[in-house]
Parts: C-alpha cells; sequence; structure tokens
C-alpha cells in the first residue's frame, strides 16, 4: 500500500490533468461518431 501512495504522491498534479484531458478527447471521438451514426448524420 506505501508503494502506491508514493506512485500518487510523486505523480505531478499537471500530468494527471493533461493525461485526464487527453483522454476525454479520446472518448470523445468514438462517441460522436456515434451520435452522428444514430441521428442519420444531422447535427
Amino acid at each position: 500500500m506505501n508503494f502506491i501512495a508514493n506512485l500518487f504522491n510523486n505523480l505531478n498534479l499537471e500530468v494527471i490533468l493533461q493525461l485526464t484531458v487527453v483522454a476525454l478527447i479520446m472518448i470523445s471521438g468514438p462517441i460522436v461518431i456515434a451520435v452522428l451514426a444514430f441521428r442519420k448524420g444531422d447535427l
């Protein structure tokens, strides 16, 4: 358990935020495509 706590304490908050933003961008792409397919291409 100490290893996990040290790992999170050593990670920079900026790095965590950047990874979160990148993950959200990567996830939003297929969601937009699915919504477009569901609405037959109408935005």
